[in-house]
């Protein structure tokens, strides 16, 4: 080949046109910019950590309706029958999983189902839920959908990681009423899926004590939405609370995922205590926490705890009360090994509000 013709190749094949000047802008950024039409709206209620909720299940997906209802718009109904689909969720936020038009409370159908469409379910939470920190799996205990869901949990677990994510998955599972639990198929499906969870953070929601505790105050027609609703918020409130400042003490984020992170059981509950000048406030708040809970008691010394006051400009104002609120802080804390904790001033509340939160 002569020079001419090598000249004219070299031309063809490194020319440098205007157009490719700055053909190397973004050449490895595999970021899109155009906006993913799958992907859900961003959470509007106030909270300290970046969270995504997933209802599996008829139970799990009344449940996250109540989430969804609360402001958390990271939320997913996973499914295996749009039938137990509540109404008012839109059909983004809905995932009907094939291969059985419901389980029929089987948990070992359940699981080979959700197992066999692991992927399809991570392929769904990447493309709605983005990139959360935190993954909350609400199921009910005694179905079979349901109960099989920590068979979810390798998945999820992975997409946490691929994301950067900087917290867990976190099981809220309801127990069956005494009622249902007599059912021998309900029973070992409850059994299975506190078994599968036990090792990891995990709510219990005993239906039985929210039938107590509303009972005579709601009909039976709104007794499980009020419950739903009731835990959504209470649960919320502990998200808002650490991501709000307090001139006297904050209870933070970082103090939230250290018990979120805890293995084991959490229990959370509140109280209003009227009379703030009693010498047992410490006993009351923490009893009083524990007996107004939807959740079981815990039964051994937790892992870690977190105790958030909410009082008025007065309380805090008086010497005699304030003291009182210390020896609260104290009482709580000899029952946990770590307690974070947080004051915070609002005027026009009932009393004492008290939330607490044990865990491990």
């Amino acid at each position: 080949m002569n020079e001419e013709n090598k000249e004219k190749d070299d031309l063809y094949i490194n020319k440098n046109t205007p157009d490719d000047e700055f053909d190397f802008v973004d050449a490895f950024d595999d970021t899109d910019d155009t906006v993913d039409s799958q992907a859900l709206p961003e959470n509007t209620a106030d909270s300290a950590i970046n969270c995504a909720f997933i209802g599996v299940g008829g139970g799990g997906g009344k449940l996250a309706k109540a989430f969804l209802d609360a402001g958390f718009n990271k939320t997913l109904l996973v499914n295996t029958t749009v039938k137990d689909q509540p109404d008012g969720v839109p059909e983004d936020h809905f995932l009907l999983v094939p291969g059985a038009d419901g389980v029929g409370k089987d948990v070992d159908l359940g699981k080979k189902i959700l197992e066999e469409n692991s992927a399809m379910v991570e392929d769904a939470v990447r493309a709605r839920l983005g990139a959360p920190d935190w993954i909350f799996v609400l199921a009910g205990g005694g179905g079979g959908t349901g109960s099989a869901s920590p068979v979810l949990h390798d998945a999820l677990t992975r997409h946490l990681k691929t994301v950067g994510a900087s917290g867990k998955v976190i099981y809220v599972v309801s127990q069956p009423s005494s009622q249902e639990l007599l059912n021998t198929t309900i029973e070992n499906n409850y059994q299975s899926i506190v078994s599968d969870v036990s090792d990891h953070p995990h709510i219990i929601i005993d239906n039985e004590r929210q039938l107590q505790l509303l009972r005579n105050k709601v009909g039976m027609l709104n007794l499980y939405p009020v419950a739903n609703r009731n835990f959504a918020k209470l649960l919320a409130q502990v998200f808002k609370l650490a991501n709000t400042h307090s001139d006297i003490q904050a209870f933070d984020s970082k103090d939230l995922e250290k018990c979120l992170s805890t293995n084991g059981r959490i229990v959370v509950g509140s109280k209003v205590i009227k009379d703030t000048s009693r010498r047992d406030l410490g006993a009351a708040v923490l009893q009083g926490c524990i007996a107004n809970s939807p959740c079981p008691p815990p039964k051994n010394r937790c892992e870690a705890g977190a105790l958030m006051l909410v009082a008025s400009s007065t309380m805090a104002g008086d010497p005699s009360v304030s003291k009182n609120l210390e020896a609260a802080f104290s009482y709580v804390g000899g029952r946990t090994n770590a307690l974070f904790s947080g004051v915070y001033v609002r005027d026009r509340i009932p009393g004492l509000i008290a939330i607490c939160l044990l865990a491990g």
